[in-house]
């Protein structure tokens, strides 16, 4: 267990997460095979990780029930999460936390940043980890080690003010896309949808994202994250009755990327995102990040009342998406590894290519068969790459991934055949699929399609698809995800 923490601890320490999978744990910690390693044969890592998490259950519920800040390693993830341990209601919301009465006043301008701590503390944090886990000494130094606290007072639903917006309308066109902050002209993503310049706030400033800071990874969109509105505020937004799905879009600001960096996110007077931590969650600066809620409604009033309140720093939002929802399913997401957004021959819409990170792109101009959409497989995203795709963390999902084999055959570029391109999928550690090789299941420009089902997100919301080769390059041209409904 020892070697297990120890270089969970390393990774995360050393901004190395994506090496925090099944395959590279059972190689590098258990010494298993890099060439014979089977996960559907050999579970020695979800064995490992139970017993880990079982250890921590049983810590926290014993002594260490009453630390403020829990470590956890989630299930379906070998990525450590700390967080603050906040109660929620039955319904997933969490109502405004009370405020005491001799409390300061929460942050409302901003802090300046301490500076980097080193981080090669990572044998002495986990060797303090086992020691807490195995002898009942205090857990809560690990979080000390890792993030000092910023002192501040718990916030209250009432610190974002609360503007009564016309329940009888008139009601903004749907879908809603607001970019926080922003007070130009209307902008186009490379979707085609509109966003609208910053409005339905009240409080709260507007900033502008520094050029400074260099460009905002994982997103095809930078527009959504050029600007942003900052303090204790509100959004209060006249919607017809029904059910939504809330896009919600952050970035960690550079003066906070190295503190302690929490606020509070509120839909109606209820706690969505608790002590929300936009670095940790997006695992770094200048990442993007989105969360996605479904089954939101409008309040008693008719408003959609969105409040962000400050903790340790400002509260903060980029960008806001309203979409039409359907009850108890988030939408499907459909993402084509292309720069242009794509309609299929059913009317459904691909979304251009987001939410990844490494690979490259090519294009071919031979049509691909065994399809009614040849135009899906005319790119694709290759090499050692991942998606981070954001859904909604309380539902399970299928994933549908769309291939055909572009380069390797006897008539095409790269020659060979069968054995050309193998590689690994891989979702929030979980192996999906050990060896493909398109070529062999579907030969060259033939679509093929691969479907797992029930597969659950981190508890940030994510289902992390990695695509890691073993020979020649991974590649995939199209992704789909479909919600299946609350998990059992």
């Amino acid at each position: 267990m020892l070697s297990l923490i120890t270089y969970i601890g390393e990774k995360y320490f050393a901004d190395e997460t994506e090496k925090l999978r099944e395959y590279e744990i059972a190689t590098e910690v258990f010494d298993r095979s890099k060439n014979t390693f089977n996960s559907g044969e050999d579970a020695i890592v979800r064995v490992e990780a139970h017993r880990l998490r079982k250890r921590l259950k049983k810590y926290y519920d014993t002594d260490g029930q009453d630390h403020a800040v829990q470590f956890t390693i989630p299930a379906g993830s070998y990525v450590p999460v700390f967080s603050h341990r906040v109660q929620p209601q039955e319904d997933g919301l969490e109502d405004g936390v009370e405020q005491p009465e001799d409390a300061e006043s929460p942050v409302e301008e901003r802090i300046e940043p301490t500076p980097r701590k080193k981080r090669g503390r990572v044998y002495v944090i986990a060797a303090i980890l086992l020691v807490a886990l195995l002898v009942g000494a205090g857990a809560l130094v690990i979080y000390r080690q890792h993030r000092r606290r910023i002192s501040a007072s718990p916030p209250t639903a009432g610190n974002a003010p609360i503007r009564h917006a016309s329940a009888s309308g008139p009601f903004p066109q749907m879908p809603l896309r607001i970019l926080a902050g922003y007070k130009g002209k209307p902008q186009i993503d490379n979707a085609g949808a509109v966003w609208q310049p910053d409005e339905y706030y009240h409080g709260g400033g507007s900033w502008d994202r520094p050029e400074s800071y260099g460009p905002v990874r994982k997103t095809s969109d930078p527009l959504l994250f050029q600007h942003w509105r900052e303090g204790n505020f509100s959004y209060d937004i006249p919607l017809p009755q029904g059910v939504y799905d809330v896009h919600l879009f952050f970035v960690s600001a550079q003066p906070y990327a190295n503190t302690p960096s929490t606020f509070n996110v509120l839909v109606n007077g209820k706690a969505i995102l608790p002590y929300f931590d936009v670095n940790m969650d997006a695992m770094g600066p200048d990442v993007a990040d989105e969360r996605v809620f479904r089954d939101v409604s409008p309040g008693p009033d008719g408003v959609l009342h969105l409040s962000f309140t400050s903790y340790t720093v400002p509260a903060s939002v980029n960008a806001i998406e309203i979409v039409p929802g359907e009850a108890h399913h988030e939408l499907p997401i459909r993402i084509v590894a292309q720069s242009r957004a794509y309609t299929d021959h059913s009317g459904a819409l691909w979304e251009p290519d987001d939410y990844y990170s490494g690979g490259y792109t090519s294009e071919t101009n031979f049509a691909v068969t065994e399809t009614a959409d040849p135009e899906l497989y005319a790119a694709e995203r290759y090499g050692y790459f991942s998606y981070s795709i954001p859904v909604d963390a309380r539902d399970q999902y299928t994933l549908i991934l769309h291939f055909a084999e572009l380069y390797f055959g006897p008539n095409r570029p790269g020659g060979g055949g069968a054995g050309s391109r193998v590689f690994r999928i891989e979702c929030n550690g979980q192996t999906l699929d050990k060896g493909l090789d398109i070529y062999k299941s579907a030969g060259s420009m033939h679509a093929l399609t691969e479907t797992f089902h029930h597969l659950v997100p981190t508890p940030q919301g994510k289902l992390n698809v990695t695509f890691d080769p073993i020979e020649n390059n991974a590649t995939v041209s199209a992704i789909e995800v479909v919600d299946e409904g609350p998990q059992s």
